[in-house]
């Protein structure tokens, strides 16, 4: 039913790197280093400018890196690039650093840099908007990556050094001029570690190696920027879908580091004096519900308003987390605590108290009992709860509602498709977001209001969402901002464009043989880590 979309390609395997990484492999000792992971997901699709799905970015941080990064200050730093800015705001010149090497070998140039940020700048929400003020993007040397802007534009570096999905990771330019909607043939970055593709078994394992080549920064390191040292030889991404296998793993030392704990199961590893556990990603998630704009019933504006005010936070949340100290009722679709929170809009969400309003508005609506097709993976523990509580909520309504089990990896690729739910399509879904991804209107891909024109899953159409948008991207001071944003919040109410269920935080777990797990706003971070032997 996917045919045409490509969906796993293989990895093409790249003879001289191929040959390379047999070379190290055969010389690795016996007594080699080895951190053995349980990511929060099986990883399927590995090209990470083809999808926002979290393990596919965590993936890119291993093998890619970024021309600036960000700190734990929020402060963009330099990464593969310094910068300079002209006086005027207009033109900003990035320039390569020394010593960057593709894994295949070759020098990273400008022109790779340019290809890169061209195809990122596609795909990617905030890359979209930064392309709409680029007036030229060249490389005018090996090194000089020229970046001129037809009018001032404050998120410039915040772009280029965002920190999570879609990253705007470097890659060779025969890979970056890989053709839209075609997911990259091979796995060359400039980053860290090295993919083995020889052992890439989706469902199993993925694997990766030191890159003996690789330049670390000479500052520390601090969140995705500075210094990133791999102090071990080897790192095993081992899939386990069942949690309690995983946590077994775990505290025999058949594994060094899960990612995702189920939360019920803390205070059992609590009490095993050979594990540590800790928040790593302290902004942590807001989850969320996303209809399908396409087809009936939610191109009807009344009737995404009714599924809307069926929604409650605290029945998603007490489903998903259990524990109230590790989530939060929040209706602020910029999260709360941040600059931009607030609560326009969201008195239902937070207060549980729509449901009458949701059934007098369904009837009113029209709705002829078309199916609601919600897609419910089973093999993630953030994500397994919301699609069946939300379910509920929305035959408590008067929908009909058509769950359908399947994996992430299958939401991953089957929410990209625009066929009818009839036709193996869908018309509801549900993810997470870490707070990075979400604190501002232009970062916030599920507020776009692009349609099939650029527009992230679901596809709403909504110029006047894109005005506020574009408007909110010109604005100098935070008093402006806050008023546009507060705008925005409760255009997205309105049109019920997405559905924040909530936040929550995830801690991770990992043996004590294990030292320097850094923290950071998204992915877990497997350089600075050594492990005793």
């Amino acid at each position: 039913m996917f045919r045409n979309l490509q969906l796993f390609p293989k990895p093409r395997v790249n003879r001289s790197v191929m040959t390379a990484l047999v070379l190290a492999l055969a010389a690795m000792p016996a007594s080699a280093k080895t951190i053995t992971a349980v990511m929060h997901s099986d990883l399927r699709v590995i090209d990470p400018g083809f999808t926002t799905a979290y393990i596919t970015r965590d993936h890119g941080y291993m093998v890619y890196d970024t021309l600036l990064a960000e700190d734990s200050s929020f402060k963009i730093q330099p990464q593969m690039a310094d910068w300079k800015v002209s006086d005027d705001k207009l033109t900003y010149t990035f320039t390569l650093r020394d010593g960057l090497k593709w894994h295949d070998g070759l020098p990273v140039t400008a022109e790779d840099c340019v290809a890169s940020l061209k195809r990122w700048g596609r795909n990617d929400g905030m890359g979209q908007k930064l392309m709409d003020f680029t007036a030229s993007l060249e490389a005018t040397d090996e090194k000089t990556i020229t970046l001129k802007l037809k009018e001032p534009y404050g998120l410039v570096l915040e772009s280029i050094g965002k920190p999570s999905s879609l990253v705007p990771f470097m890659m060779p330019r025969r890979m970056a001029e890989t053709p839209p909607g075609q997911q990259i043939k091979e796995q060359i970055g400039s980053g860290p570690f090295k993919f083995v593709a020889a052992e890439f078994q989706p469902g199993v394992k993925a694997v990766y190696v030191k890159n003996a080549d690789y330049v670390p920064r000479k500052e520390p390191p601090s969140w995705t920027s500075g210094g990133k040292v791999v102090k071990v030889d080897r790192v095993e991404w081992i899939t386990m879908p069942d949690a309690q296998t995983a946590v077994n793993a775990l505290q025999s030392g058949d594994i060094d580091f899960m990612e995702n704990p189920p939360w019920d199961l803390l205070p059992v590893l609590g009490g095993n004096r050979e594990l540590k556990i800790e928040t790593l990603n302290k902004l942590g998630f807001q989850t969320l519900g996303r209809m399908n704009f396409l087809y009936p019933p939610f191109d009807n504006p009344k009737i995404r308003r009714a599924a809307f005010l069926a929604m409650n936070q605290k029945d998603v949340l007490d489903a998903l987390v259990g524990n109230a100290d590790y989530y939060r009722i929040c209706g602020a679709i910029f999260v709360c605590g941040t600059p931009l929170a607030s609560d326009i809009g969201a008195e239902t969400l937070v207060q549980g108290n729509g449901m009458a309003e949701a059934k007098k508005l369904l009837a009113e609506s029209g709705y002829d009992g078309t199916p609601v097709v919600v897609m419910a993976p089973g093999d993630v523990v953030t994500l397994k709860a919301q699609p069946i509580v939300a379910a509920q909520l929305l035959r408590d309504a008067g929908f009909k509602v058509d769950v359908q089990a399947t994996d992430w990896q299958t939401v991953v690729t089957r929410r990209a498709s625009q066929k009818s739910p009839k036709e193996g399509g869908w018309n509801m879904f549900f993810t997470n977001w870490v707070g990075a991804d979400v604190v501002n209107p232009v970062v916030n891909v599920s507020i776009s209001g692009k349609g099939k024109n650029g527009g992230w899953f679901g596809w709403p159409d909504d110029p006047k969402m894109e005005a506020m948008r574009d408007v909110f991207a010109r604005a100098s001071s935070p008093e402006e901002q806050k008023k546009l944003a507060d705008q925005i919040q409760k255009e997205n109410y309105d049109q019920a464009i997405y559905i924040p269920l909530g936040q929550f935080l995830t801690p991770s777990a990992w043996r004590t043989s294990l030292e320097g797990v850094l923290d950071g706003p998204a992915t877990p971070i497997f350089w600075n880590i050594d492990k005793a032997e």
